[in-house]
């Protein structure tokens, strides 16, 4: 009988070696190395036989019939997606629940994961049988939550609960019951007994999803998936994980914070980075379907240092309003901080300030942050940041009802940006008045005044009336030229 060999695999990448390392060659973690058993199976000589008749040029049988079809053959079945009662899940999931998908939802303990797709399938069961398979809690602790939802007892026949860890129990309820949406809570806390692993571990979060993704193509099963994530919040386990299924959510939101956004990182059947917005109240997840009430702070009181952007995540426009505070500095290096934008961003942006317009930035210290926790990335905030930082040391205040929008060169310049007719309607939709923009060509001016800008300098001008940057900017380029 063959001896069985052994390998060790990182739990963090998944990759495996043939010998123990304390720290992993391929991602450099440390400890995530664990052995796996994997039991040598005898060559098959009938099967090498065969195989090894593939690519000559002879042959000795009839040729199969062609399995492959063009794209005009291809049947279309344009099957109408399912709403999950969540609108704002719908518009991240591109539309709503498509049938036999595999979703994989992950986000950090306690932001609200199995709180949102209990309400799904709260939402769900009165249209067909839902499963909810509960691996890590009991069928009574699920009840207990479902109760402080508002789930009504009377009203759940068709939404079946499973307490199980058994990967073979858990595929056999999928045949049997064969539901048209399944709940996976969660897949590291499943099982494949044949499998000499740890739940959790790489190969097992690897073989159950396998399993579970072949049952769901073929039964026509939607499956939600919910994932763990590491401390640096990615989803844990192998990345294949992630190219298995067909969607990828990600739930973020400040544990502070009442708000939850549900991101989309991965889409076969919508846009990415797509976001939904949620609030964490007592009855649960409520939707938010205005979400710029929430990024936006007291427009009737105007404060030195802000400026409204408007930022797009994916298909959705989303005006944030911008906090920067400029301050002399105690210590021999001033202090960066930022909440919300990129701090690398941050520091491009200081640096043109001082070069280019002449703000003595390099003893202060500097902070910016997002109103309400949002992370903003795209480079369409430049602007926004630049004008509230300046604002910040001259001690003016902006006009709220005015907007910024533009990527910042490192030459000065305002550069165009993308979706630019999008977010001026959604700033035209919220009552603002004044949208200061990169120099280009607008189709419709959306009933606000638009000021075309060239250069850094211009916007602070045009946003902070009366400033002295412009005579000190002029009279340096002037000396330049001479």
């Amino acid at each position: 009988m063959a001896k069985a060999k052994s390998r060790y695999v990182c739990n963090n990448c998944g990759e495996d070696f043939p010998q123990m390392y304390g720290k992993c060659p391929t991602c450099s973690s440390w400890g995530t190395l664990q052995e796996e058993l994997i039991p040598v199976v005898s060559a098959n000589t009938n099967a090498i036989a065969t195989f090894s008749h593939l690519g000559t040029a002879k042959s000795t049988g009839k040729a199969k019939p062609r399995e492959s079809l063009t794209l005009s053959q291809i049947t279309d079945n344009d099957q109408a997606r399912s709403p999950s009662g969540y609108e704002e899940l719908d518009r991240v999931l591109g539309g709503g629940i498509v049938a036999g998908s595999l979703v994989l939802i992950g986000g950090e303990p306690g932001i609200g994961k199995s709180t949102l797709l209990l309400g799904m399938a709260q939402k769900l069961m009165s249209r067909y049988p839902t499963l909810y398979v509960c691996a890590e809690e009991s069928a009574q602790q699920v009840k207990l939550r479902s109760q402080r939802l508002g789930i009504l007892e009377e009203n759940s026949e068709d939404l079946y609960l499973l307490a199980e860890t058994d990967l073979e129990t858990v595929l056999r309820e999928l045949q049997s019951l064969r539901p048209k949406v399944a709940v996976i809570d969660s897949i590291q806390a499943l099982y494949f007994s044949n499998l000499n692993a740890a739940p959790g571990s790489v190969s097992q979060v690897r073989e159950c999803t396998a399993a579970l993704m072949r049952v769901a193509k073929r039964e026509n099963i939607s499956l939600f998936i919910v994932g763990h994530v590491t401390k640096e919040g990615s989803i844990a386990g192998p990345k294949v994980l992630e190219h298995m299924v067909d969607t990828v959510l990600y739930f973020e939101g400040d544990r502070f914070a009442t708000h939850r956004l549900l991101r989309s990182v991965k889409n076969r059947f919508g846009a990415t980075q797509e976001i939904g917005v949620f609030e964490m109240i007592d009855r649960g997840l409520r939707e938010v379907s205005n979400p710029s009430e929430l990024f936006l702070g007291n427009r009737d009181e105007s404060v030195p240092g802000t400026a409204t952007i408007v930022a797009c995540e994916g298909t959705r426009p989303i005006v944030v309003e911008l906090q920067a505070l400029v301050s002399p500095t105690s210590y021999s290096s001033p202090r960066r901080t930022t909440t919300g934008i990129e701090t690398n961003r941050f520091l491009q942006i200081l640096a043109v300030l001082e070069k280019r317009i002449g703000i003595p930035l390099s003893k202060l210290d500097a902070y910016v942050a997002a109103a309400g926790g949002l992370n903003v990335a795209e480079p369409a905030v430049d602007l926004g940041v630049a004008i509230a930082v300046a604002a910040s040391f001259r001690d003016r205040t902006v006009d709220p009802r005015t907007v910024m929008i533009g990527e910042v060169g490192l030459g000065g310049q305002v550069r165009p940006v993308s979706q630019l007719d999008m977010r001026l309607k959604e700033a035209a939709k919220l009552g603002f008045k004044r949208a200061i923009i990169p120099s280009m060509q607008v189709m419709q001016n959306y009933g606000m005044e638009i000021v075309p800008v060239t250069k850094v300098l211009d916007a602070i001008v045009a946003a902070l009336p009366r400033t002295k940057f412009e005579s000190s900017s002029v009279s340096d380029e002037s000396e330049n030229e001479n």
